[in-house]
């Protein structure tokens, strides 16, 4: 199997267990490309970091471009999304607000030129947007007490009114635009001062899909002739297919939709082709969520685009893969070697979802160690899909493909990988001339050691083995920190021919990124490395001399000498807000009520939330480091009870005044989300770092803040 744009999951494995060699597919330069192009053709790939800023540089060009489109004075516009093309020329998609009021059918995409000039607008409408009142005849209430009747589906559900400038195919008016929920999602539209009904439309279906691996569980599917489909409009159109024994090297070309009338989805048995499919699409959605609500990451490629899943492929197909240039997944449905088990289990599903990010991000070659990183990098995330998910059919462990029924248990082990027989737990010269699949183990034990230490566990109901190609013992850090060291590395350090050497480099440097170039967790990922036979541990913090620079200058009153000391650790107070207020000023509440919840230990900051006009603030004095990269960090969880991408409650991350970022309820997700803001203008200052909120009178919004660094 081509190694460029495939990733599988079990080739060696199976190579191993069946002695049948893989089919070899060739992938053309162009195709293994495709890797790196996240919006299509003659777009440039951009990182997170880069999109992010691209983001803020069309935000701050909204103004402007309004006046030049000729848009009114209470018309603003919102920046939805970008795409740069590889000439430089942007393409920037605004989403409309009228007298702060969402506009529906305003969005528009401005289109620029290198130079910055506009060349050309698309809008949704050529209406001029106007109404003559933003208050409405009709009071929200009974916006809402009316709104469940015109639903087709949800008669008796619960209704959410937002008032909106409703402009789609028709001359703009004052709206009701009002969600109701029941047995699934729709959205009704009424004229604000009538009643009368202008649109309506399914939001999304709640579904009941019965698996075969995770049993009984909940998926959001969408409305087709017939009945209902496998389509996730909640994440980017994703799908899953039947591919009908279709060939690996074309999986569409047999492929049709599962349609369903009733929405109930498989049976659990194998006699039924939905209950696979089931299986697919639930571990699909899990790990599109796990990526979203732990890293921001909207999708494979960080575009909200959605990819397509085959499942049913092949005859006796003991074998699950990624392939890039279709942007798709494949999985077959096992064979007489593993009792014919399909390849759909949770870890698996999110292991291959995985290497598209990994295409998206370092793009780490198949081949060498780069190859081992690359698989390791999709077992450790598929690992951590398995622990997000927290399904009780499938209880989380350190295992990858423990359900399939392989003749050792398992394909991999990522605590004892050399239990297998094949696998590497310790690096060795020779590392680089291993099957990837075999490689893998060696960041697959760095990680278990670094998540969960040495010594033995039972986890997920398995036994676990924690030790060492050096004989140590130490303790982890957590599977979550581990986690979001590696994905920083990938995402922000690896390149493509990253080696396990590399590896450490990178993962050192995401660690002292998110906890500090003294911290526990830097020193315990170099522990974890040297545990595998990967470079050597770094001395225990408080252990290590920090050397001052000396410098002299002459001038004309003779000469002077000036000694400056590096700054180690963390130079905010009281970061994690332990010990309440303590260095901390202004309004904000430091608490540790169960209302919410920090992200680490008991107490965070919690501002805002009121449902009311209303402004909080906390500030300390800080001086930033002198030397390096110096970047405030913090984690930031949002929630809200706004609806739409219009932001209403702002946060302001302020140096000296002077906002460098801003969040809002646009920003809404389930679980912190670090964030970092450069300060390498202000080193060696003292300056005021300051978290400022403003709620509008209407509706809540929560900004919990925990964990904030400067280093």
């Amino acid at each position: 199997m081509s190694r460029k744009g495939r990733k599988a999951l079990v080739a060696a494995a199976v190579a191993a267990a069946t002695a049948v060699g893989a089919t070899v597919i060739a992938v053309t330069a162009s195709q293994a490309g495709a890797a790196q192009d996240q919006s299509g053709p003659g777009a440039r790939a951009l990182s997170p970091q880069q999109r992010a800023t691209e983001l803020d540089r069309a935000g701050a060009e909204a103004t402007s471009a309004a006046k030049d489109l000729g848009l009114g004075a209470k018309e603003k516009l919102v920046v939805k999304d970008v795409v740069v093309d590889n000439n430089g020329a942007r393409h920037v998609r605004y989403d409309r607000t009228y007298d702060k009021l969402p506009v529906v059918g305003g969005d528009l995409v401005v289109h620029r030129a290198a130079d910055g000039r506009i060349t050309a607008v698309d809008r949704a409408s050529s209406e001029t947007i106007t109404v003559p009142s933003v208050t409405p005849t009709i009071a929200s209430t009974k916006a809402a007490a009316l709104a469940p009747a015109l639903t087709a589906e949800n008669k008796d559900g619960a209704a959410k009114p937002e008032l909106v400038v409703y402009a789609v195919n028709r001359k703009p008016i004052l709206a009701y635009r009002t969600t109701v929920e029941g047995g699934g999602a729709e959205v009704v539209v009424t004229d604000a001062a009538s009643g009368v009904l202008l649109d309506r439309y399914e939001k999304r279906h709640k579904a009941t899909g019965n698996g075969y691996h995770v049993g009984t569980v909940d998926i959001s599917t969408s409305s087709a002739s017939g009945g209902y489909t496998l389509t996730d409009t909640t994440r980017g159109n994703t799908r899953v297919l039947d591919g009908n024994g279709g060939s690996e090297t074309n999986p569409a070309a047999r492929a049709t939709t599962f349609t369903d009338a009733d929405n109930v989805w498989g049976t659990g048995q194998l006699s039924n082709r939905q209950t696979i499919a089931v299986d697919a699409y639930y571990g699909l959605a899990k790990t599109w969520d796990f990526y979203k609500n732990t890293y921001g990451r909207n999708g494979i490629r960080n575009n909200g685009q959605g990819h397509t899943m085959y499942v049913h492929i092949g005859s006796g197909l003991l074998n699950a893969f990624y392939d890039d240039s279709c942007f798709c997944m494949v999985f077959g449905d096992g064979s007489s070697t593993n009792q014919n088990t399909p390849l759909t289990q949770i870890d698996v599903v999110g292991h291959e979802m995985t290497h598209g990010v990994t295409a998206a991000t370092a793009n780490l070659n198949y081949s060498g160690e780069s190859g081992g990183l690359n698989e390791s990098a999709s077992d450790i995330f598929g690992t951590m899909v398995e622990f997000s998910a927290a399904n009780p059919n499938d209880p989380a462990d350190y295992y990858i493909g423990e359900k399939l029924r392989m003749p050792s248990g398992y394909f991999r082990r990522m605590d004892n990988p050399a239990a297998d027989g094949n696998s590497l737990g310790c690096w060795r010269s020779t590392a680089g001339q291993v099957d990837v699949h075999y490689s893998s183990g060696i960041g697959n034990r760095w990680f278990y050691l670094a998540s969960e230490g040495t010594g033995n566990k039972t986890i997920g109901g398995l036994a676990h083995s924690g030790g060492t190609c050096n004989s140590t013992t130490f303790a982890g850090i957590g599977r979550d920190k581990a986690a979001a060291v590696f994905y920083r590395a990938l995402s922000t350090y690896m390149t493509s021919t990253t080696n396990y050497a590399g590896a450490r480099t990178a993962t050192l440097q995401a660690a002292a990124d998110l906890y500090g170039t003294n911290s526990q967790e830097r020193y315990l990922v170099s522990v974890a490395w040297a545990a595998v036979s990967v470079g050597t541990a770094l001395p225990a913090p408080g252990t290590t001399t920090t050397r001052p620079t000396t410098t002299t200058t002459t001038s004309p009153t003779g000469p002077t000498t000036t000694t400056t000391v590096p700054p180690t650790g963390n130079a905010i107070t009281n970061g994690g807000f332990e010990s309440g207020q303590t260095g901390w000023s202004e309004t904000a509440v430091v608490t540790n009520s169960t209302q919410q919840t920090p992200r680490t230990g008991s107490y965070y900051a919690w501002l805002l939330g009121n449902g009311r006009a209303a402004s909080e603030a906390i500030s300390q004095q800080v001086k930033v480091p002198s030397t390096g990269a110096p970047a405030l960090r913090f984690w930031l969880k949002v929630t809200t009870q706004e609806t739409g991408t219009t932001a209403y409650d702002v946060l302001r991350v302020q140096v000296n005044g002077t906002t460098a970022v801003t969040y809002s309820n646009a920003n809404a997700g389930t679980t912190y989300v670090q964030r970092a803001v450069d300060l390498s203008a202000y080193r060696g200052q003292t300056v005021t770092v300051r978290f400022s909120g403003v709620e509008d009178a209407y509706l809540a919004t929560n900004f919990l803040l925990d964990d904030v660094t400067l280093s």
